[in-house]
C-alpha cells in the first residue's frame, strides 16, 4: 500500500498550525454522553483492567486504546466510539492500568509496549464476535502496532483491520520532540499527571520514591529514566524506547492497517513518518496529511464528525483499504 500525503482533511481557517489543531480539541471538545457498561477483569499477574462497553448485539467489535495519561472516556475516545456504535458495531473502550480512576494493584502501571494487556482484553472479548477491529490513539496507537507486528498472538485470529492515529512510532524521537522547549506546555501537562500517579502509588509502595526527587524531574525522558523504565523491567529510558517503539514491528504486521500521522503533529519527530521501503507496503497504508495536529483533526463546523473518525470508519469498511 502507498504512502498517502494528500487527504480530504482541511482544518478550520482559525486553526492554522499544529499547536492550535492539537490544543483546541484537547481543551474545548465536549464529551459525547454514552451509556458505557463497565466491566472489570483480572489479569494473570494479579492486577485488573477496567473495560467500558457499548453493546447492541453486533457480530463486529471495535476495541479502542487511549493515549498517554488518557482514559476510556476522553472526548476523542467517546467520539470514535459513538461513530462506530451508530454505524452498527459493538465498541469496547479499555483503560490501561491505573487510568480508570482507580489505582491499580501492582508497583508497575502501564507503558507503550505492554501488549500483553491488549492481548488479554482481546481474548476476553472475542468469544462473542466474528470480527474484531483495533483503533489506537498516540501511545495506544504504538501499543496497537507493536501488538500486531511483534509475534503471532492467539488474539490475532479474529482481527480484521486496525487504525492507529497520531502514533509516536519512534519513542525516542517523539520524546525528544515533546521535551523540546517549543513543546514544554505538553511535557508539563504530562509530567504533572504522571508525578501525581507516582506520589499516589508511593503511599502503598514507598520504595518507589526512595532516594529519588520528583521535583528534579523536568522532562519526560527523565521521568522514563527514573520511573517508567525501572518499574517495568528496562535498564533506562533508551532501553525502553528501543524495545517498545512500534517502528521496528511494522514489517511484521499481517493485517490491513492504517497509520494516520499529521505532518504538523508537534509530538512527532521525522522518524515517525517512515517510507514504504522501511515497512511492509502490502499490509500498511501510511497516511501523512499536512494538517491535523496531535489527536486533532477537528471538523470545520460543529455539525461534522472529526476527520480521524470519518477516515477510520472509511478504512475499516472499505475493500481496497485506501
Amino acid at each position: 500500500m502507498p504512502v498517502l500525503n494528500e487527504s480530504k482533511y482541511n482544518p478550520h481557517q482559525f486553526l492554522f498550525n499544529g499547536h492550535l489543531q492539537t490544543l483546541i480539541p484537547a481543551l474545548f471538545r465536549k464529551n459525547i454522553p454514552l451509556s458505557f457498561e463497565r466491566e472489570r477483569i483480572n489479569t494473570e499477574d494479579g492486577d485488573f483492567l477496567d473495560l467500558d462497553w457499548l453493546r447492541q448485539g453486533s457480530s463486529d467489535l471495535v476495541i479502542i486504546s487511549h493515549g498517554l495519561e488518557g482514559n476510556s472516556q476522553r472526548p476523542y475516545m467517546s467520539g470514535m466510539a459513538d461513530n462506530f456504535f451508530k454505524t452498527g458495531y459493538d465498541v469496547l473502550n479499555w483503560n490501561f492500568r491505573g487510568c480508570s480512576g482507580t489505582e491499580n494493584l501492582k508497583r508497575s502501571f502501564y507503558h507503550s509496549g505492554a501488549t500483553w494487556d491488549l492481548e488479554q482484553v482481546i481474548l476476553h472479548a472475542q468469544k462473542n464476535y466474528q470480527s474484531i477491529y483495533l483503533i489506537g490513539f498516540s501511545l495506544g496507537g504504538n501499543l496497537t502496532l507493536k501488538y500486531l507486528g511483534e509475534k503471532e498472538w492467539p488474539g490475532h485470529e479474529k482481527i480484521k483491520k486496525a487504525v492507529s492515529i497520531s502514533v509516536p512510532l519512534d519513542l525516542d524521537g517523539s520524546c525528544r520532540q515533546i521535551d523540546h522547549i517549543s513543546n514544554k506546555i505538553y511535557a508539563f501537562n504530562f509530567l504533572y499527571s504522571l508525578k501525581q500517579k507516582i506520589r499516589q502509588k508511593a503511599l502503598k509502595f514507598p520504595e518507589i520514591l526512595f532516594g529519588k526527587s520528583l521535583r528534579r524531574i523536568n522532562s519526560l525522558r527523565k521521568f522514563d529514566d527514573v520511573f517508567t523504565a525501572p518499574l517495568h523491567g528496562f535498564s533506562q529510558a533508551a532501553d525502553y524506547y528501543r524495545q517498545c517503539s512500534a517502528l521496528q514491528f511494522l514489517p511484521g504486521i499481517c493485517k490491513p492497517t492504517l497509520v494516520l500521522n499529521a505532518r504538523n503533529d508537534p509530538f512527532l519527530s521525522a522518524s515517525c513518518y517512515p517510507k514504504n521501503r522501511e515497512v511492509n507496503p502490502e499490509h500498511l497504508c501510511l497516511q501523512y496529511p499536512k494538517q491535523g495536529g496531535h489527536v486533532g483533526f477537528s471538523p470545520r463546523s460543529k455539525n461534522e464528525r472529526y476527520w480521524s473518525e470519518v477516515r477510520a470508519l472509511e478504512f475499516i469498511q472499505s475493500e481496497n483499504y485506501l
